[in-house]
């Protein structure tokens, strides 16, 4: 159905994740501010401290960006003198704002988004506030063929999207960070095989991040939506893209980039949303097969190839 526009008194605050990327935050913040719905929206940023003492004059400078910032209703910095790292940085400074507000919008120093990404994500919130089989709402999505019988703006998928993200404080508060019943998960193998029903990928990044070897809050929060056996809504178009996968204080560097997509034009200011929370088999296929092992094989040759 088609969803209602939430009132301004009602739209998300926003939050922003910066580091060390001040050309990327610029773009990042100037997409931001491109948003239909910036001038009515709430800014809390959080910027982390150096890691290295050579990271400090990157940090400066994004400190110097987000310093004057306006365009938004409000802006709220926080300034980290300490390096936190991503996930501590994330799991605080969500949980923080989320201790003010019922729902909360959440991007990176990388992203761009379309000008209807703050439309899409608060029409989102407030459609599925009361319905807690949708623990999440992404604004990314991989260029699928849209069925030509799917009249919806949105579908369903069980794989959380950390690229321009949203969430409730009822959903947030249920996420156990420790992952307490990781051992138990790891002797069952039909929970396994179920968490990556998400994804093939799935159960090798939890062991990762319980291993030490990495350190995510997304897959956290991914698992526990797996275990309130919740969803995540994604656009059928996507309102993001993430530049920060080539730059040289990017993660992925020098690995094939499957993840590039087409990006909303913006002119949409309302949507489609399903009341009916089903996965639709078309898509849900598009979906698995992106993440399937054969997949991410065939993008590691590519990679050995020299295709970016």
């Amino acid at each position: 159905m088609q969803s209602l526009a939430p009132a301004s008194d009602k739209l998300a605050p926003i939050v922003l994740f910066a580091y060390k990327r001040p050309a990327e935050l610029e773009q990042t913040i100037a997409a931001l501010k491109d948003n239909h719905l910036a001038k009515e929206s709430e800014l809390y940023v959080f910027v982390d401290g150096p890691k290295r003492p050579e990271d400090l004059p990157k940090v400066t400078a994004v400190r110097q960006l987000v310093s004057n910032l306006s365009g938004f209703k409000a802006v709220n910095v926080t300034i980290s003198d300490k390096n936190r790292g991503l996930a501590r940085s994330v799991i605080e400074g969500v949980t923080h704002v989320l201790n003010k507000h019922r729902q909360v919008i959440v991007l990176e120093d990388d992203l761009i988004t379309s000008p209807n990404f703050l439309n899409y994500m608060n029409q989102c919130l407030q459609h599925y506030i009361h319905n807690k089989t949708i623990f999440s709402i992404t604004g990314y999505s991989f260029p699928f063929r849209k069925p030509v019988d799917y009249t919806y703006d949105a579908y369903f998928f069980p794989r959380t999207g950390s690229w321009g993200w949203a969430t409730w404080a009822d959903r947030w508060q249920l996420v156990d960070w420790n992952v307490s019943d990781f051992d138990q998960f790891m002797r069952d193998p039909v929970q396994r095989r179920a968490f990556n029903q998400g994804g093939d990928d799935r159960v090798r990044m939890l062991q990762r991040q319980q291993n030490g070897e990495m350190d995510s809050w997304a897959i956290r929060f991914c698992y526990s939506q797996f275990k309130n056996k919740a969803l995540t809504v994604y656009p059928t178009i996507s309102k993001v893209n993430n530049i920060g996968f080539y730059t040289n204080d990017a993660t992925n560097t020098n690995v094939f980039n499957r993840y590039t997509t087409v990006v909303d034009k913006g002119e949409q200011h309302m949507f489609a949303l399903p009341d009916a929370i089903s996965l639709h088999p078309q898509l849900v296929a598009q979906f698995r097969n992106r993440f399937s092992l054969s997949v991410r094989i065939w993008n590691r040759l590519k990679t050995y190839a020299g295709m970016r």
